[in-house]
């Protein structure tokens, strides 16, 4: 019988709009950034800034530099959001067509064509992890991780289907100083920032 199944995606679907609502509810204002996974509401408690910021700016900037003008690295709102796998991120830059960015709601996952963080200093399984795990799920095709701890990071491309989910079959792991490939596009990872690191005094390149 399918009643338990629909029961079951009924209550988890009002338990997503609760946690969306609630969300909304607070209105900018608790600090930090907020977004919603299976296993509730992940708040990183540190708004981001620095090397972080520096370096979600700068691969954003050399990716538009290599793509089409139809395709942008955007790093502003909306979110990206699944309603029915009750998950709702927010990518530090995700690769996207400027006619599917022209949308009054959340970003349609299945719109991206990369999603692309920059580790936070205060929740790193936050993107090592939880998303690791949630963008193959709402069909994300690929997913890129910039370290600002370590100067490492990994482009991870090609779902399959596993016994846990959906997952990435295929993990490309680089270091700072490395040119990456993100999709059709490969950019340099030269004078990104480290947390810790000093304010330069020179200018480095974008």
């Amino acid at each position: 019988m399918t009643i338990a199944p629909d029961n079951a995606q009924q209550g988890a679907t009002h338990q997503y709009r609760a946690m969306r609502d609630f969300l909304e509810s607070m209105d900018d204002t608790i600090p930090g950034k907020f977004e919603i996974t299976k296993e509730g509401i992940v708040h990183d408690m540190m708004s981001p800034g620095g090397p972080h910021e520096v370096t979600a700016a700068r691969i954003s900037r050399r990716l538009e530099k290599v793509m089409p003008d139809e395709l942008l690295a955007h790093n502003g709102t909306p979110d990206v959001e699944d309603e029915p796998e009750g998950i709702m991120r927010h990518p530090d830059v995700m690769v996207i067509a400027w006619t599917d960015l022209d949308t009054e709601a959340s970003i349609d996952p299945h719109t991206l064509i990369a999603a692309i963080e920059v580790v936070s200093r205060s929740n790193p399984d936050n993107d090592w992890v939880g998303k690791m795990r949630d963008y193959p799920l709402i069909g994300i095709p690929t997913y890129a991780v910039f370290d600002p701890r370590t100067g490492t990071g990994a482009v991870l491309t090609d779902i399959h289907s596993t016994p846990d989910g959906p997952r990435y079959a295929t993990r490309k792991d680089f270091v700072y100083g490395e040119d990456v490939t993100i999709g059709d596009w490969t950019i340099t990872t030269d004078n990104l920032p480290r947390y810790g690191e000093g304010r330069g005094t020179g200018q480095p390149k974008p």
